[in-house]
């Protein structure tokens, strides 16, 4: 069950919201929601009660000392409510877990709240392991269901097949109840997804940025990304093995994203050259 506080009338809410767990490699997707919580001054308004869809096993409670006193918090899934974003919307920030069970519950209590709201629009975030270098920008891929916003944004439904975690989930059925979303998923580089990737969650903010038309302070982000990306120099300059991988996925990627720069294209260029010197001099 939702916990929440009276919410006041909220003006054309948007929904955002991303999911520590299997959607979150380089913790990227929850970095952008705690960054837009700060940024934005969201303010707790609602939490799902946990004994409901969490293992304390798995995840496990934290005891701390609050204003000189000993407390236990509960992992949960929170949703702050921004007010102050420069959008023309309010906000309601989803900052989730991915639940240990009863997810379809889960899924229906979400998206109850943000029906009950009447949001607009539904953005979710997450962030995959996938063969891409760390030198390159972070790649962000926008999907939508939702003919409108497909056609807005000139994007393309989903090809993905195969296991999805609570992020699939919330999309399909925001789908299925009419409610139209946006999935926005950065890839981390596998062989550095162990620790935070300030420079992933960088770019899916960027493109948050975009979708929403809105422009927002980075803050440390930008010199965090700088600060990671030199950490894992470091580690590939000092694994040959590592760096001729990180060299293969550059050249992979800009063959990718310059088809007319890649070795075939330039011997056909070349090609066409040696003709044309041909037909001059005839």
């Amino acid at each position: 069950m939702i916990e929440a506080e009276e919410l006041p009338e909220l003006n054309r809410p948007i929904v955002i919201a991303a999911f520590e767990g299997w959607n979150d490699a380089g913790e990227a997707a929850t970095t952008v929601i705690s960054h837009l919580a700060q940024v934005w001054g969201a303010e707790p308004v609602a939490a799902i009660d946990p004994d409901d869809y969490y293992d304390f096993q798995v995840n496990r409670p934290r005891i701390s000392t609050v204003e000189g006193e000993r407390r236990v918090t509960w992992p949960t899934t929170r949703i702050l409510l921004a007010r102050q974003t420069g959008l023309g919307h309010d906000v309601l920030l989803i900052q989730g877990i991915e639940p240990s069970m009863r997810w379809r519950s889960f899924v229906i209590e979400l998206l109850g709240l943000a029906h009950e709201v009447d949001a607009e629009i539904l953005v979710l975030l997450g962030a995959l392991l996938a063969d891409v270098p760390h030198t390159r920008p972070c790649p962000v891929m926008v999907t939508s269901e939702d003919r409108r916003l497909a056609h807005r944004y000139d994007l393309e439904p989903s090809t993905y097949d195969g296991h999805v975690g609570i992020v699939g989930v919330v999309a399909d059925a925001a789908h299925q109840s009419d409610l139209p979303t946006l999935s926005c998923w950065v890839s981390v580089p596998h062989y550095a997804g162990g620790h935070t990737s300030p420079k992933a969650a960088l770019a899916l903010l960027s493109r948050v940025e975009e979708l929403l038309d809105l422009a927002l302070p980075h803050g440390e982000l930008e010199e965090l990304a700088r600060a990671w990306e030199r950490g894992v120099d470091e580690l590939s300059g000092s694994d040959e093995e590592i760096a001729e991988y990180v060299q293969a996925l550059e050249e992979a990627q800009d063959t990718a994203e310059h088809p007319q720069a890649s070795g075939d294209a330039i011997a056909k260029e070349f090609e066409r050259y040696l003709r044309r010197r041909e037909d001059d001099n005839r």
